[in-house]
């Protein structure tokens, strides 16, 4: 693997968006055909860096050959591999969506969505506590703007409560950071870890304390009851494309979750090993309770899909709560199913809202349709994928899961999961019906949507039948990830050890 190909997620998307800011009135044309180029170029390598990291090698880029603990260090193993594969993914469907109107409703979307996409990357690749911070502040500062993207007063209303609360995480981010640098003197995960074996006892109640912090930082990033109020609005709101990538934004706490206490809080932490697994178990069934209460009670389509992205944040937490490898390999292939179908979800919202007039997304009797076959077959097939029904990948995503569980688990995961996708089936079949059945009065207006839209959500709203027919080698990818997170001695050896990494 060529040697700086690993900080080249962060370093493409932070040229790209530079780049596109300089020309923020140049030729739309460029801004397009640049911005899609780039977030092509980011799935290759990505693409390259998963096959890398799929040998089994955990490998680290030291910036400015700074060797661990003592400075920067980009980790690349199966989990930040598969993470970063996600994102751009997601990122070319959302893009090529853009590029049909979306992009010139302001003039900087593009420059703002490579910098997102750069904060997102490196708060997966990032092998330390502070510049985890640093990369969850790029993320949201880009997604401050992006949500803006457009204006309107629903837009801004969202934005001030999205940025209130983030900002408030922020701080209680940087407070664990400076609690859990003071009680170890390091903050690099791998170092930190292999600390905390040696932790004076006097420091354990720092350290919990600090880790306690942290989950509720991450936890407000994930969504997680009940820190998760400031969401559905945000996402409602949004521009379409720019929704369909926050669907990756809460993933981020989760995926900092299972990095952070599975490495630093883990097997070898002693007393403080998987401090959180209480915690998150039973606030990840609560958030899943609330969330389909929401799927039910929502009255407008994009609103609905946002209270499906919290069903989806309380099943993967529930998975990171049983805290075994198996429920862990579980949820990692769940979370790409449901991070790829709800993004398509909300693009294909904002279509089917672009037709309908007036009535928009609301779940009310409209005007018929001009292309509503093409629109309905699209929204069976991404209801019934986040629905969980068989043979899409929801179906294998949840029985994946609900296999993990435990006898004293099964007791609350089953009815509450089960319960849960019956409340999707019926919200979903209520806002399809009435968009696609009931509302046939008059004749069919609006303009016939433009090609990148219908590429954008075919590509992420394929996933779900795609990721059936490559259930097993996914299966047996996320299996090896889930065991390389249950072994963080392998992590703690990989860079603390003297051979060195790449820089």
């Amino acid at each position: 693997m060529m040697p700086h190909l690993i900080v080249l997620p962060i370093v493409l998307p932070l040229a790209m968006g530079v780049v596109l800011l300089r020309s923020r009135f140049g030729s739309p044309g460029f801004k397009r055909v640049a911005s899609v180029i780039a977030t092509l170029a980011l799935a290759v390598i990505s693409l390259v860096l998963l096959r890398h990291a799929a040998e089994g090698e955990i490998t680290y880029y030291a910036l400015g050959g700074w060797q661990p603990p003592f400075g920067i260090v980009l980790v690349l193993d199966r989990l930040s591999a598969l993470m970063v594969l996600l994102t751009s993914v997601l990122a070319i469907g959302c893009v090529i969506f853009a590029c049909g109107g979306d992009d010139e409703k302001g003039s900087n979307f593009h420059g703002l969505f490579q910098l997102q996409l750069m904060g997102i990357n490196g708060a997966f690749l990032t092998g330390d506590l502070f510049n985890l911070f640093v990369f969850f502040e790029v993320l949201l500062l880009a997604s401050y703007a992006l949500l803006l993207h457009g204006g309107g007063k629903s837009r801004i209303q969202s934005a001030v409560h999205y940025v209130v609360l983030n900002l408030a995480g922020s701080a209680l981010f940087l407070i664990a950071v400076g609690v859990l640098y003071g009680a170890t003197g390091t903050l690099n995960m791998a170092d930190m870890a292999a600390r905390l074996g040696e932790l004076p006892a006097e420091r354990s109640g720092l350290v919990t304390a600090g880790a306690l912090l942290l989950l509720v930082v991450f936890g407000l990033k994930a969504a997680i009851l009940p820190l998760y109020f400031w969401l559905p609005r945000a996402y409602a709101a949004a521009p379409a494309p720019v929704a369909a990538l926050f669907a990756i934004m809460t993933k981020v706490g989760i995926y900092a979750i299972l990095r952070v206490y599975s490495l630093i809080f883990g097997q070898n932490a002693g007393e403080l090993s998987s401090l959180e697994q209480p915690w998150v178990w039973w606030l990840a069934l609560a958030t899943l309770v609330a969330a389909t209460i929401g799927v039910l009670a929502a009255r407008d389509l994009r609103l609905l899909v946002a209270y499906l992205v919290l069903v989806s944040v309380g099943t993967l937490l529930a998975g990171v709560g049983m805290n075994t490898p198996e429920a862990t390999a579980s949820l990692l292939y769940y979370l790409v199913h449901t991070t790829l179908v709800t993004g398509g979800l909300f693009l294909l919202a904002d279509m089917i809202g672009q037709q309908r007039g007036k009535a928009g997304t609301r779940i009310v009797k409209g005007r018929p349709l001009i292309q509503g076959g093409a629109l309905a077959g699209l929204f069976f097939l991404g209801a019934a994928a986040v629905a969980g029904l068989p043979p899409l990948s929801g179906a294998i995503g949840k029985a994946l899961l609900m296999h993990a569980a435990e006898a004293g688990q099964r007791l609350w995961l089953w009815p509450i999961l089960l319960i849960s996708g019956l409340c999707a089936i019926i919200a979903l079949s209520r806002a399809g019906s009435t968009l696609f059945w009931r509302s046939n009065d008059g004749e069919p207006g609006g303009e016939r949507l433009p090609r990148q839209q219908w590429i954008g959500v075919s590509l992420l709203l394929a996933s779900s039948p795609l990721l059936v027919a490559l259930a097993g080698p996914v299966s047996d990818y996320t299996r090896a990830t889930a065991d390389q997170l249950a072994n963080p001695d392998a992590l703690v050896s990989a860079l603390l050890s003297d051979n060195g990494g790449a820089q």
